[in-house]
């Protein structure tokens, strides 16, 4: 795991584990320091600690070990309802008995405000997501997509620093769910306010967030901002799980600082950047991003490692070309080039010379 330095951040968690059984720990010693109105996602496969880890912010779980804290003050002993969070369902947890003004309206009235107050806080927050004339609606008379934007308007309407979301957009369709990814961002960066958000989509988290952590087996693997992550994966959890990677097996034949050879179990020998290997001998997994793949020797430079593909499948997609090659034994190895006119469209059976940048392809630990 990679340490995280705690600071003076807005939500910290300290040293924190979770179990449920008392034997096994489904998150592990998390240290984790989230700036004020930072945007962070929590990203991971199911099980790997990150809705949990949600669930004890929000007070719905209790930390085994370790401290939260929250704008410096411990929470670990604070109720839910004490703590002043905004919450998000994927579910959406309306009221169905109430219209849409008293569904805004409710968390309002726990806190006291007088109803003068109350309706021009609502009024506020549905005209934040575009939702004002829906008001005297009940749920059952919205749309999955108007019932999302009532749930964030209920969340945002009592004004918190934070505001967790758990899975909020995975019930819409794609369309829908890409609008309202733009949206959430907005309203979040124009309001200043801090939001965690927990998915499994890698996609919504690269588009969404100012900072992703990417959990697997109760640990954050990486923490970093989406293009760092993207471009600079620290092993190979991270570089598969976070969008299309081409891996190749084999072993470190030579370490020379910031690049090393290495052989793969085909027998080819290629350069690398060593990133999460320690010494010659040690086998590794590289990886090297599909749009990374050139065909074109005229587009690479004289540095560009070339190796025999051949030519499996040719997909055209639009705006770019999709080729399915096998590389040194691998038959699921892309190269993804952009359509333009010089561009090559490859036939199946065809034998050709592929490349890439030696920076380009990282030499990672290789899972057991």
């Amino acid at each position: 795991m990679v340490a995280q330095q705690q600071g003076d951040g807005f939500v910290v968690f300290d040293g924190v584990q979770k179990s449920y059984d008392g034997e096994t720990l489904v998150v592990k010693d998390l240290n984790l320091s989230v700036a004020k109105g930072e945007f962070l996602t929590m990203l991971g496969p199911s099980g790997s600690g990150k809705t949990t880890c949600l669930m004890m912010l929000a007070g719905f779980e209790t930390a085994t070990n370790g401290e939260i804290m929250l704008d410096k003050r411990p929470i670990n002993s604070v109720p839910p309802h004490k703590r002043g969070i905004g919450m998000v369902f994927q579910n959406y947890a309306l009221f169905p008995h109430m219209t849409v003004g008293e569904n805004l309206a409710f968390p309002l009235e726990v806190r006291g405000l007088g109803k003068s107050d109350r309706e021009k806080k609502v009024k506020r927050a549905l005209d934040m997501v575009q939702m004002g004339a829906f008001m005297g609606r009940r749920p059952a008379q919205l749309s999955g997509g108007q019932q999302q934007r009532i749930a964030l308007a209920r969340a945002l309407v009592f004004e918190p620093e934070l505001v967790l979301m758990d899975e909020p957009l995975g019930a819409l369709d794609k369309q829908l769910r890409e609008h309202m990814q733009f949206e959430i961002t907005r309203l979040a960066h124009d309001l200043g306010i801090t939001t965690v958000y927990v998915t499994h989509d890698q996609t919504e988290a690269l588009t969404m967030s100012d900072n992703v952590a990417v959990f697997d087996d109760g640990r954050i693997q990486q923490l970093d901002p989406p293009d760092v992550l993207y471009e600079e994966p620290r092993n190979s959890f991270v570089a598969q799980f976070i969008g299309e990677n081409n891996t190749l097996d084999g072993v470190v034949k030579e370490i020379k600082g910031d690049a090393c050879v290495v052989e793969l179990d085909s027998g080819a020998l290629i350069d690398a950047k060593p990133v999460n290997i320690s010494k010659v001998g040690e086998r590794t997994r590289v990886s090297i991003r599909p749009e990374r793949v050139e065909a074109n020797k005229e587009r690479l430079d004289a540095e560009a490692h070339l190796i025999d593909a051949e030519v499996l499948e040719f997909i055209y997609m639009g705006d770019v070309f999709r080729t399915r090659l096998k590389v040194a034994g691998n038959e699921n190895f892309i190269m993804k080039t952009r359509n333009a006119p010089d561009q090559v469209r490859h036939k199946k059976g065809e034998k050709i010379k592929i490349g890439w940048m030696p920076k380009d392809c990282r030499a990672l630990d290789c899972p057991t």
